[in-house]
Formats: C-alpha cells, sequence, structure tokens
C-alpha cells in the first residue's frame, strides 16, 4: 500500500476530525456506562494529532503512527489513552519503514491489537474497544474479495452487538447488568476509526 505524504495527511485528518465530529455522541454513550469523559478526552487527543497533520504528514507511515499514538497517551485522560496510544504505537512499530503491503498491514494491525489486549488486561466478548477490533483483523484476514465492504460491515456490526453485552472490563463492569443495553463507547470510537480509515482508502482507489 503506497501512501504519498497527501494521502497520509489525509488518512490522519480524517479519522481525527471524524472522532471529534462525533465527540457529543460518545459523552453520551460514555456517561449512560462510564465517566461520560470518553468523548471530550477523545476529541482534545484527535485535536493535539491535528495540530501536528503537517509533520505527521511528512513522516514515514510507520513512524506518523508512533507519534500520533505517543500524543494520545500524552492528551488523552482515562482508560483510552493509553489504549489507543497502544494501539497506534504498536502498529507503527510493527509496520516495515517500506510500504507495506495487505498482509503486512494485517499482522501490523495484529501485534496492535495484542498490545491493546495487554495494556487493558482484556479480551474481546467483555464490551470493549476490542469487540471491533478483533472482529475486524479476522475480517482483514479473510479473502480479499470486497474486503473494504466486509470490514465496514464488521466494524458497525460488531459495535452494534456491545448493545446486550455485559462489561466485565473497565468502569462499565462496576454497573453489573445496567451496562447490558448500552453500545461500548470504546468500540463505537473503533468502529468511526475504522470507517473513516476505509473511506479515505476507498477515495484515493477512484
Amino acid at each position: 500500500m503506497g501512501l504519498d505524504a497527501a494521502l497520509q495527511r489525509e488518512l490522519i485528518r480524517t479519522v481525527a476530525e471524524r472522532i471529534i465530529a462525533h465527540a457529543d455522541e460518545l459523552v453520551a454513550l460514555d456517561q449512560a456506562i462510564g465517566d461520560g469523559d470518553h468523548g471530550l478526552n477523545m476529541k482534545r487527543g484527535c485535536e493535539a494529532v491535528l495540530a501536528e497533520l503537517d509533520k505527521l504528514a511528512a513522516m514515514p507511515l510507520n513512524e506518523a503512527l508512533k507519534a500520533a499514538g505517543m500524543a494520545l497517551v500524552m492528551k488523552v485522560g482515562g482508560a483510552s489513552g493509553p489504549l489507543y496510544g497502544s494501539l497506534f504505537m504498536a502498529l507503527g512499530k510493527a509496520l516495515p519503514a517500506a510500504s507495506p503491503d495487505r498482509e503486512a498491514l494485517t499482522e501490523a494491525f495484529a501485534a496492535a491489537v495484542e498490545a491493546v489486549k495487554a495494556r487493558g488486561k482484556s479480551d474481546v466478548g467483555q464490551k470493549t474497544m476490542l469487540d471491533v477490533l478483533v472482529p475486524v483483523l479476522a475480517a482483514l484476514r479473510g479473502k480479499p474479495v470486497d474486503l473494504s465492504a466486509r470490514v465496514r460491515d464488521t466494524a458497525t456490526q460488531a459495535a452494534a452487538a456491545t448493545v446486550p453485552m455485559l462489561a466485565t472490563r473497565g468502569r462499565a463492569s462496576f454497573l453489573g447488568s445496567r451496562s447490558v443495553g448500552h453500545m461500548d463507547p470504546g468500540a463505537r470510537s473503533s468502529e468511526l476509526m475504522v470507517l473513516a480509515v476505509l473511506d479515505v482508502m476507498e477515495a484515493g482507489e477512484k
């Protein structure tokens, strides 16, 4: 996958702006089962990333991802900063310096998912962002036919599937059965990021 500086800039910008645009929604989701600060924290982190947009666009992709991850760790409060920071830093660390192909991207994403599991001491099925990231990884490892559409559908369906789940990790787990019936905010922000990436990549292929 070749990314020139312009496309890389658009990718980073779109992901950050998508989260910022949905900050109020993420706040509302987190108010139902958490501290209520997920949207504002993520917005602050994404604004920090946008402030460095020109610098990030000029870096190799792997270095840009590590730098963006560090910005999220430094600026995003709560659990989200370390988790998303770990995701992006591990993704950048696992990517080759040269333009990665689909297989390299998929395996780097796998390493990033493992980093989130380790950081959060959590796994799929516990009503967290992993309930989107793990299914998306499985979709990426599938056949390349209609890959983008399949990943898109997987992300959306996986986020929705957290609604009936019982939270067993994070602050939502303190609510017990009252956590059922609400979408996990981390799953939703993960879905938003995945869809933003797909939107940019699909537009770049046209």
